[in-house]
């Protein structure tokens, strides 16, 4: 039998990078000797995270359309035939098995030149409302991986697989990390953590909203680990001067923080969500408002339909979140409800599921 070779594209935010990333390890591990490729947007983070996790990645020539006139937007169609040429360029010299795209700019050209040759093709569709991208593939793929029931009214019904989202295989069990948490972290143990996450790039609302509220939460005699985003630390470093209070411009250990935390405060992205099921920790989610068909809200109103999490919108929040979150923290019970009623919504073997239909769809 010879070796197995898979293409993946994936890329723009984490959000896209680390489910790629956690299928192609999945992969590894069925097909030791197989070989794995990325495609990416070649001015995009997956270039650089793609390479740190040990996978080769071409990138393409390629950005979405603005919502606001712009060059770019111009350029669009001349970026879009590029990465067509380049997809089916790349597609015929490496010969995939098949072909997997978890979102992002480049997983569109890439798919539909792979489908187009004939080469089986995977969607991951990691949100709660299929962006255009995806519906636009949906009709030459062979399965769908979604992680939300009711995908159907978006796809294809005989190609939906409710399989979850791939997280990454440290978050599976952080319940007894704790302590190394608290000490790697150099954390009291006598105080309560809050944890707040704005996404691999950072978010400038929840930022705002913590330079606002930082004395307050200090007040409140907690510690805080701050997730700012690359683009925000200078801004925003200074507030590691006040007690308690450490600012991130990135985080590596995901599962010491997510241990750590007695409350997180979090966007709403489709991969923050499904690793904050997995984890079990009670949640307020400020979705984007900045995002596709306001993908971030359904995404997080999905777990505050179960009682799994509290929501507010940014709109809401200089009225309403110190009696929300205040509310949350002074409240056990109410912590530990949300945190066992998230944990049922987790699909922990997300990625073995996915994998499993990568290998239906190899031919032998």
């Amino acid at each position: 039998m010879s070796n197995k070779k898979f293409i993946l594209s994936g890329g723009g935010t984490g959000g896209h990078i680390y489910p790629a990333i956690a299928i192609a390890n999945e992969l590894k591990l069925h097909f030791p000797d197989c070989e794995i490729l990325f495609v990416g947007a070649s001015d995009k983070m997956e270039m650089q995270k793609v390479p740190q996790a040990g996978y080769e990645i071409i990138g393409l020539w390629i950005a979405g359309i603005q919502r606001k006139i712009t060059l770019d937007n111009a350029m669009f169609p001349f970026k879009l035939m590029s990465s067509l040429f380049k997809s089916r360029k790349i597609v015929r010299s490496f010969k995939p098995d098949v072909v997997i795209g978890t979102g992002g700019f480049a997983s569109g050209p890439l798919l539909k030149s792979a489908a187009s040759l004939g080469v089986p093709t995977v969607i991951q569709e990691q949100n709660s409302y299929a962006g255009i991208t995806n519906k636009w593939l949906s009709k030459n793929a062979k399965s769908i991986c979604v992680a939300y029931e009711g995908m159907e009214q978006f796809f294809p019904k005989e190609k939906v697989v409710f399989t979850g989202n791939p997280v990454r295989g440290d978050l599976i069990e952080v319940s007894n990390k704790r302590e190394e948490a608290i000490k790697t972290l150099g954390l009291d143990a006598d105080k309560k953590t809050v944890l707040v996450l704005g996404g691999s790039l950072g978010s400038r609302r929840i930022n705002q909203l913590l330079a606002k509220e930082i004395d307050w939460l200090v007040a409140q005699g907690v510690q805080v680990i701050w997730q700012c985003g690359k683009l925000y630390f200078e801004e925003y470093k200074s507030y590691r001067d006040k007690g308690g209070v450490q600012v991130l411009s990135f985080i590596d250990r995901m599962d010491l923080v997510y241990a750590a935390a007695d409350a997180i405060i979090s966007r709403s992205g489709a991969s923050s969500v499904s690793e904050l099921c997995i984890v079990g920790k009670p949640v307020l989610f400020i979705p984007s408002p900045n995002v596709a068909e306001d993908h971030q809200t359904k995404n997080a109103k999905a777990v505050v339909d179960k009682e799994g999490a509290l929501m507010l919108k940014e709109s809401q929040l200089d009225a309403d979140f110190q009696d929300v979150f205040g509310g949350l923290l002074q409240d056990d019970n109410k912590r530990a409800q949300l945190g066992v009623s998230i944990k049922e919504l987790a699909k922990p073997n997300a990625t073995k599921d996915i994998v499993k239909e990568i290998i239906k769809l190899i031919k032998e």
